[in-house]
């Protein structure tokens, strides 16, 4: 279970933000970031016991968690859409929605826990760390709300673009998005750039 230990290695910095995206992997939708900050004092310790990577969580529990999180927490969330993801990359993309989420926090924070491997661009300095969305508390707080605000993006263009199924897989490539996209084609959400939806194109030229 996620704690604060990690937090504690850096005492000299005041305000440490866990910093994780959602969507990396889906056929279809935007790269949604979170950057958040918990005050370790003043969280209550029944909202700290709860929180873990949002991939072990239920639905119910995430969105449960999140509004919890939403009335104490100082939350940022960036956003990169399928273009850039086309002509970025995805992995650049998603550092770009990571920075963006820290531009949208209330208080510029002095050091950042970023979950993976490689760090956005910050001007602070910053850790990256694999899993940390397990290992800390800011981490794991950030995965939850990018998840939850991802999904409700996927389920607002799932009503737009109704047979693909993107309120329940959330553009992953599942049997069903795989089944709407031979029934109805790719829309402008599906990412070209993934070879799937590259195929999906040069079968109906």
């Amino acid at each position: 279970m996620p704690d604060f230990s990690l937090e504690s290695r850096y005492r000299t910095a005041c305000r440490i933000v866990g910093i994780d995206e959602a969507g990396r992997g889906p056929w279809a939708g935007p790269v949604v970031a979170a950057a958040v900050w918990l005050d370790s004092e003043a969280t209550p310790a029944t909202l700290l016991c709860r929180l873990d990577d949002s991939k072990k969580l239920s639905a119910a529990r995430r969105a449960e968690l999140y509004d919890e999180l939403v009335a104490i927490a100082d939350i940022g969330v960036g956003i990169a859409s399928v273009e850039e993801i086309d002509n970025l990359n995805i992995l650049q993309a998603s550092l770009a929605a990571m920075s963006r989420a820290v531009a949208g926090l209330n208080t510029a924070p002095d050091f950042a826990l970023v979950d993976g491997n490689k760090l956005p661009r910050l001007a602070f300095p910053a850790e990256a760390v694999i899993k940390g969305d397990g290992r800390s508390l800011s981490v794991a707080a950030a995965s939850i709300v990018a998840k939850v605000r991802r999904d409700r993006i996927m389920a607002e263009l799932a009503a737009e673009y109704p047979g693909y199924g993107w309120e329940r897989n959330q553009g992953y490539g599942t049997a069903e998005h795989q089944k709407g996209i031979a029934s109805f084609g790719v829309t402008l959400h599906h990412r070209r750039s993934f070879r799937p939806i590259r195929e999906a194109l040069n079968l109906n030229l």
